[in-house]
């Protein structure tokens, strides 16, 4: 392949994967044509792409993208995997794949530009669920600090209240 061939090639790439932070490599030799355009369409409509690249290229494209710790698992036919709105959905929707389809296989995820095992990427929140994790958490802190506030206020609330109410012969204020 000439140098400027490979040129072409990389700026596609970069151009491809230069906002994407999470995808997922995989193995997918042995699978026959019909089915791996199935698995193309079903992915699709989640909004999930495949792309085969040449091992070489894609770990300079990576590099330059400053996506490291690749390299290692570049290796043998690998098709990236990458859209959805999350790595945990991505990882799941691929999963389902591998289900199904035991030629397909996991090499390495990738999670916001870190490489992380695919087993852990399937674990991860999805986008929606760290969202409400992080308002759970700055919701419940504030519920504590209002809640803390609110009762040393209504205590000291109720006796004013009650030191207002008592007549003046009662032995009040």
């Amino acid at each position: 392949m000439s140098k400027l061939v490979k040129k072409m090639q990389m700026d596609a790439l970069k151009a491809t994967f230069k906002d994407t932070r999470d995808l997922v490599l995989l193995s997918m030799s042995g699978i026959k044509a019909r089915d791996e355009n199935q698995i193309r369409l079903q992915l699709r409509k989640k909004n999930i792409r495949l792309h085969t690249v040449k091992n070489s290229l894609a770990a300079r494209v990576f590099k330059d993208l400053g996506i490291q710790g690749l390299d290692a698992h570049l290796n043998g036919p690998t098709t990236i995997a990458w859209g959805a709105s999350s790595i945990a959905d991505l990882s799941k929707a691929i999963d389902e794949w591998i289900q199904r389809e035991k030629k397909i296989q996991p090499k390495i995820a990738v999670a916001d530009g870190a490489v992380v095992p695919f087993e852990a990427a399937k674990k991860f929140p999805t986008r929606a669920q760290a969202i409400g994790e992080v308002l759970a958490l700055v919701l419940g802190s504030a519920r504590r600090v209002l809640g803390q506030v609110t009762g040393a206020g209504g205590r000291l609330a109720g006796v004013v209240q009650t030191l207002a109410e008592r007549k003046e012969g009662e032995g009040g204020v």
